[in-house]
């Protein structure tokens, strides 16, 4: 088993968090993990990715290699573009719609989202919306790991454990509001 995930966003938008519960549901189904974060100014809605490796065998170094990315998780349409050249010709994108438009020449949507449908395995959802509608603003990133995790080999089971871990000290509410938009993402993916 292998899986590299290219996570992707802007400052705030909680690529962190997704990180930590992918990688703890990981590391709770036996598997190796090695990550890598960037922080681009992230308090000032600059990029941030993460390199999530993960497998049944050692991993040597925590960077995904060009053009062998299995996912590219992001949680900003223009930021999926950015991580093309690391998508594996089999791998899969799964973006949210709503751009966080903080620069002055930032593009067109309809042209971003013309080019991430030109990839043959694509998955595109206003997470943004599903986790407004499910009362947890801050949400959308659970929305989105839910969305993601159709493409993982790794059981939806720990990826909740995960969630109900990570979240706990802030109490049952914030858990099943969290389970609430993982399960959203989840429903949403199988759907398509």
């Amino acid at each position: 088993m292998k899986l590299d995930i290219i996570l992707a966003g802007v400052g705030g938008q909680g690529i962190l968090s997704i990180a930590k519960v992918i990688g703890d549901a990981a590391l709770e189904a036996g598997l190796y993990l090695k990550q890598s974060e960037v922080h681009g100014m992230s308090q000032r809605g600059g990029d941030v990715q993460s390199h999530l490796r993960i497998s049944d065998k050692e991993i040597y170094s925590d960077l995904i290699p060009h053009g062998t990315a299995d996912l590219i998780l992001s949680v900003e349409p223009m930021e999926a573009l950015r991580y093309l050249p690391y998508l594996s010709p089999k791998g899969y994108i799964v973006t949210n719609t709503k751009p966080y438009n903080n620069i002055v020449n930032y593009p067109e949507v309809e042209a971003i989202f013309a080019e991430i449908k030109k990839q043959p395995r694509h998955l595109m959802l206003d997470a943004d919306a599903m986790a407004h509608e499910l009362k947890n603003p801050r949400g959308m990133n659970m929305v989105m790991t839910g969305a993601a995790s159709k493409y993982m080999d790794l059981d939806y089971a720990l990826i909740e454990k995960s969630i109900k871990a990570i979240f706990g000290r802030k109490g049952e509410a914030v858990v099943a509001s969290n389970l609430a938009t993982l399960k959203a993402g989840r429903d949403f993916a199988d759907a398509q």
